[in-house]
Order: C-alpha cells, then sequence, then structure tokens
C-alpha cells in the first residue's frame, strides 16, 4: 500500500503529467474523428468504466442532490472547459493563444475562492500566480508562430468559457463535493457529460471516425490515464487542498506538454522557453510554500 502522505507528495505531479499528455492523445486522435464527437465517445465509454469501478469497489452511493452538485461539476470541469477549448480551436483560434487564456485560470480561481471561501492569499503567493502565469506565457510564445490572424469573436468566447468554467468546477466541487465518493461522484460528473457531448455531436457534426490502430490506442490512453486517473487525481487534490493551490498546478501543465513534444515530435525547446519553465515552477513554489511552511493537507 502507498503510504498516505507520499500520496499526497505524488498526487499533484501525477495528475500535472497526465493532464498534459491530453494533448499528445488530442494530436494522435482528432485526424481521426470530430473534436465533439471524440469527446462524446470518451465520455460515454467512461461512464460505463465508472459504473464497473462502482460495482468493483462497492462504492458508495449518492443522494439525489449530491448526485445534481456531480452533474453541474461535469457540465463545467468537463463539458465547459474541453468543449470551450476544443471549439475555439476549430474556430481557428491558434492553439497557443487559446492555451494562454486558458493559463488565466489559476488567477481567476483564486480571485473566486477570494470571494468565495475567503481564502486569503499572501504577497508571496500572489506573485507566485503571477510569475507562474508570465512562465506560461514565455513557454507558449517562444514556440508559436502566430502571424497575422483575427481572432473571430466567437472564438474568444468560447475560451472565456473555458477558462470561467474550468475555475467555477473547481470551486463548486470544493463547496458541494466534500464527502462525496470520488468514484461515485465522477460517474454522475460523466454521466452529464456524455449526455451534453451527445447532443452537440449529434447536433453540428457528422460523428464519422476512422477506427484506425493510432485512434483506439489513443482514445484508450485518453480514457484511462486522463478521464479516469487524472480526473480521480483532481477531484482529490480539490478535497485535500486550497483551491488556489490547486489551480497553480495547471501553469505546469503546457511546461510538461512542451517537454513532451519535444521528446515526441521533435518539436524546438528554445532556451526562452527553458527559462519560462524555471520562472513557472518557482511560482509554482511561492504558491505552495505557505506561511507556516506546513503542507497542503493542513485543511483535510
Amino acid at each position: 500500500m502507498i503510504n498516505s502522505n507520499l500520496l499526497v507528495k505524488l498526487a499533484p505531479w501525477i495528475f500535472v503529467f497526465l493532464w498534459s499528455t491530453g494533448f499528445v492523445g488530442a494530436k494522435y486522435s482528432l485526424p481521426y474523428a470530430e473534436p465533439f464527437t471524440l469527446l462524446w465517445i470518451r465520455m460515454s465509454i467512461t461512464v460505463v468504466v465508472f459504473l464497473g469501478l462502482i460495482v468493483i469497489f462497492k462504492s458508495r452511493r449518492l443522494s439525489p442532490i449530491q448526485a445534481f452538485h456531480q452533474m453541474l461539476v461535469g457540465a463545467f470541469v468537463h463539458v465547459g472547459y474541453l468543449g470551450g477549448v476544443f471549439a475555439a480551436i476549430k474556430l481557428d483560434m491558434p492553439a497557443g493563444v487559446s492555451a494562454i487564456i486558458v493559463g488565466l485560470q489559476p488567477i481567476i480561481t483564486a480571485v473566486f475562492a477570494l470571494l468565495w471561501f475567503k481564502e486569503q492569499l499572501i504577497l508571496r503567493q500572489w506573485l507566485g500566480l503571477i510569475a507562474g502565469f508570465v512562465g506560461v506565457f514565455i513557454v507558449l510564445i517562444s514556440g508559436q508562430e502566430f502571424g497575422d490572424f483575427e481572432i473571430k469573436r466567437a472564438a474568444l468566447i468560447f475560451s472565456i468559457i473555458s477558462v470561467f468554467s474550468i475555475s467555477i468546477g473547481t470551486l463548486y466541487q470544493k463547496r458541494f463535493g466534500q464527502g462525496v465518493d470520488l468514484i461515485t461522484g465522477s460517474f454522475y460528473q460523466y454521466l452529464m457529460t456524455a449526455i451534453l457531448l451527445a447532443i452537440i455531436a449529434f447536433g453540428f457534426e457528422t460523428r464519422e471516425v476512422q477506427w484506425t490502430t493510432q485512434f483506439i490506442l489513443a482514445l484508450v490512453w485518453l480514457i484511462f490515464g486522463l478521464s479516469v486517473t487524472a480526473v480521480l487525481l483532481l477531484m482529490y487534490l480539490i478535497r485535500i487542498g486550497e483551491a488556489a493551490e490547486v489551480a497553480s498546478y495547471f501553469y505546469l501543465v503546457p511546461v510538461f506538454a512542451a517537454t513532451e513534444a519535444w521528446i515526441l515530435f521533435d518539436e524546438k525547446l528554445s532556451l526562452l522557453a527553458i527559462m519560462g519553465m524555471l520562472l513557472t515552477v518557482v511560482g509554482i513554489y511561492l504558491v505552495i510554500k505557505t506561511k507556516q511552511s506546513v503542507p497542503i493537507t493542513r485543511r483535510s
């Protein structure tokens, strides 16, 4: 069995690694399916997987109101966030620009947490959030040639929906997800997600899929690596930590993704990008290094 303290220490880093591989999975799978069709297939299979996990682990049932709250979390965290990013990119917004907008999430979450939960961040933590965003911005622009483009209003709206959805979903889970069984809660999240994505896919896409080996392998990873393992870790981190601290780890996702692209796709990693990565790491350290230098579990 893994020591609980070790799990607390490793969970954020495992989550960041897994979440970052979503970009790799998307790159391997999107050539063979439309974005919302891909997401709908992924989430539908994930619902079945979690139903199986409920039976295997005999997970606790939820009350109707708890199930309702988890379905709203799914609408925000999965449909609003992923759907917003995919829709913006589909409307020709450069992925780097979309990532920069979504990169505002930790700061937005911190502001919302201050207003909703009265979570007080000291100056060092605010500086860490800002430093993390600047570091992510440097990493992204160092490898992007945006050129001349016009951001469509709809694409900008979808990006804004995405960043606010993941922020609100994180805080909503923190407020209404306490004490909820993580497996059963995730089942209801994905149930709502699959329903909403089905409406979008059937309403706006052809739903044509090329079932190649590459697509199937990428889909399996997106389901078990991200939708199962990474999301359970995210729900766990939200439960044990401050909302702003948990959100700050999202700054590391582009850093990991850029490194993975460098390894897997031979994409260049410039000195400027490396400097941005270091700045991001410093920013994360400033956020999670609390006043009393105690771990993130102090509120558990």
